[in-house]
């Protein structure tokens, strides 16, 4: 039992890779990620779901990446290039070990987060891409990054782009897209007074 929370514990220094592909200064870990996620669920929850439930899908929701790793969509070279369903599969196979090994729910709770097959799980997945916007905005804010480096993972995009024009597209409730547009507004006057 010990190994195997040492070995979840490994969310606290994992880098988020998303961020280290743009080289922030200082990126967040995968735990404090999902400390924001929480923090966002709890605050923001409609009164019609389950509390519980939905601050342990918060908690679980990254979990299997203290063993796959945090893989971004987007490859840092062909060499670490690996589909969705080979990640998720990884992920599955992680969470399912972690919960034998500790005899706990953790694969209930991340198999319906991951498939998003309740009203909690989706809640949750809205959060988890608000936070990552936060985020955005904050490094934005906070200048933790270069817009100007040439930066071969982020040609399409300048500045935070990508992470909020991925984003929009993916919410399914309307608080997080209200929540998304005030932030996004935000974010686009921090980026054109960085710019100027």
């Amino acid at each position: 039992m010990i190994d195997i929370l040492s070995e979840i514990y490994d969310l606290k220094d994992e880098k988020r890779t998303g961020w280290e592909l743009r080289h922030v200064e200082y990126p967040e870990t995968v735990a404090g990620h999902s400390w924001g996620v929480s923090f966002l669920a709890l605050n923001f929850m409609p009164e019609n779901l389950d509390s519980e439930k939905v601050l342990k899908l918060c908690i679980v929701h990254d979990v299997a990446e203290a063993d796959v790793g945090d893989i971004a969509h987007r490859a840092i070279d062909a060499d670490e290039e690996i589909s969705g369903d080979k990640k998720q599969e990884l992920e599955r196979q992680a969470i399912e070990r972690y919960s034998r090994d500790l005899n706990s729910d953790l694969d209930e709770l991340w198999h319906e987060y991951d498939g998003k097959v309740s009203e909690e799980a989706c809640f949750v997945k809205d959060m988890d891409l608000i936070d990552m916007c936060l985020q955005a905005l904050k490094y934005e804010d906070q200048h933790r990054y270069d817009p100007d480096e040439e930066n071969e993972n982020f040609q399409e995009y300048e500045h935070m782009d990508e992470f909020f024009a991925t984003t929009r597209p993916r919410l399914k409730t309307e608080k997080a897209t209200e929540m998304f547009q005030r932030i996004k507004s935000r974010y686009e006057s921090v980026k054109d007074s960085r710019s100027s």
